[in-house]
């Protein structure tokens, strides 16, 4: 635990223009949904795994990264060496959601802490730890909240209470007598390397943009910004609030309750695909009014991919990179050989962002395998 504070509190105690250096790149390692407490199918040679070993198997690869050297795909320092990783990005579903017979939330956090706080090696260009940044997912609300499906606890607010802890730092920690997810949000901005870099709860929600909109009144409108959060721009129609009887969980609702708006677009989430056409045309209309978000990163569904986001009526063009899952992937939870995460690199001096796939088990019976990159993209962050 005491590592994993030192990860967290590492922004706040160095100056920030450490972190904006004009000539040095920035390597951000990015992963999501962990979900600790439930088993991958086959790993490895074995059945059955559990997610603290298969996360700790992924860290493992992470930390190997640095000594190997990027391909020759004319993204930022193509061919040379990876050399350091400055930040550690991890965007939620710490905890799986313990419905029976998976563990509390609590448990989940503890073997959390035992990979991240203990198995992290990385260091940064100026031989700093990698500081890690994260946000929670929908599991670890649902198990802060309650769910539409029997949950043991009924509640566990742990993850999403040592989350807020960790990242916000605030002068009285949070406890889980306190927690109140109406006003306990885990919403916090950095600004690296001269990019605005924006982390929220779960989805640009009406209520999240309040808060995202005066944040983004600290910055100027020439500043990039890059949003990291758990679900994807389009979010899902059974996270909205029940529009019969918000914050509830009546018999047969399938809504959970995991953002503040209620749900426009009907009276019940029939099918997984459920339109949110009319709650994303008002966060199409908050990116139009601020040009300068330029990136967006999410989990929840898992796959590596880089695509645009075009919004319901195809007028917006945002660049998002989704990435996969150590134990939930939609490909890679059948095919071991498809487990990535991604590597972002930064170069300040042009505002370039370069992403690359990192396919961390492609030889599972390999214990001296390593990383083999795989797609890549580099887009421009400059405000034109």
């Amino acid at each position: 635990m005491k590592k994993l504070l030192s990860l967290c509190l590492l922004f706040s105690a160095l100056p920030l223009a450490l972190f904006a250096q004009k000539n040095t790149t920035i390597n951000i390692l990015f992963s999501s949904d962990a979900h600790f407490g439930i088993f991958r199918e086959k790993f490895r040679g074995d059945t059955a795994v559990a997610g603290v070993k298969v996360n700790a198997a992924m860290i493992d690869q992470m930390n190997h990264l640095v000594t190997q050297r990027l391909p020759q795909d004319k993204g930022i320092n193509a061919g040379q060496p990876v050399e350091a990783v400055d930040y550690l990005i991890q965007t939620g579903d710490i905890a799986n959601r313990e419905e029976p017979p998976y563990q509390s939330a609590t448990a989940s956090w503890q073997q959390f802490i035992s990979v991240y706080g203990n198995s992290v090696k990385l260091k940064g260009h100026q031989d700093q730890p990698a500081t890690l940044l994260m946000v929670p997912g929908n599991h670890d609300i649902s198990n802060a909240i309650g769910f539409t499906k029997k949950m043991v606890p009924a509640t566990d607010p742990t993850a999403m209470v040592q989350i807020y802890n960790l990242m916000l730092h605030p002068a009285q920690p949070l406890t889980n007598a306190q927690f109140d997810y109406k006003k306990d949000k885990v919403n916090y901005s950095h600004n690296i390397g001269g990019i605005h870099f924006m982390f929220i709860t779960l989805w640009p929600d009406s209520a999240e943009r309040v808060w995202m909109a005066k944040d983004l009144q600290t910055v100027s409108p020439q500043t990039p910004v890059v949003i990291f959060t758990h679900d994807q721009p389009e979010c899902e129609a059974k996270h909205f609030s029940n529009p019969a009887a918000p914050g509830t969980f009546p018999a047969g609702s399938k809504f959970e309750n995991l953002v503040s708006e209620v749900y426009k677009d009907g009276k019940e989430v029939s099918k997984e695909d459920a339109a949110t056409n009319i709650e994303q045309r008002e966060w199409v209309k908050f990116l139009k009014q601020h040009p300068n978000i330029k990136a967006y990163f999410h989990g929840n569904s898992n796959w590596n991919q880089f695509y645009t986001y075009h919004g319901p009526d195809k007028d917006v063009n945002l660049p998002v990179f989704r990435v996969d899952s150590p134990m939930k992937g939609k490909y890679s939870a059948k095919d071991e050989t498809k487990l990535s995460f991604q590597l972002i690199s930064l170069d300040p001096a042009s505002q370039n962002l370069t992403v690359r796939e990192c396919l961390w088990n492609t030889k599972p019976n390999d214990a001296t395998q390593k990383v083999i990159f795989g797609e890549s993209k580099t887009i421009s962050l400059a405000v034109r």
